[in-house]
């Protein structure tokens, strides 16, 4: 009887590490830190909309650098490849062709 009992209790200790908790702990008290809340609303005001600003400077600034001479045209036999046409248009423009930047298989249309 006495190993029957020991061997229920052992087997309760190990289903009770198991048995899932009725209530969880909310993320920011799970780590024992109470100023998480202050020190992320901290981050985005010192860290993240700084970056933003900064990042959204740089692009104002090369925005007004002016245009770039487009490269020459080089007929690479891997790029370009058309197996078969496009379903717009004349078949041979990309979906979002843009003349000055893209070339077609035989070279910028301007040229």
């Amino acid at each position: 009887m006495a190993a029957a009992a020991a061997a229920g209790s052992r087997a309760s200790g190990l289903l009770g590490r198991f048995r899932p908790r009725l209530a969880r702990p909310m993320s920011s008290g799970a780590h024992g830190e109470e100023g998480s809340a202050r020190m992320w609303k901290a981050l985005t005001y010192f860290v993240a909309l700084p970056g933003v600003a900064v990042s959204m400077l740089n692009v104002f600034l090369k925005s007004r650098h002016g245009e770039h001479e487009r490269p020459e045209f080089i007929a690479y036999p891997h790029l370009r490849i058309r197996s078969k046409r496009f379903p717009w248009g004349d078949g041979d423009h990309t979906l979002f062709h843009n003349s000055q930047v893209n070339p077609l298989p035989t070279g910028y249309e301007d040229e």
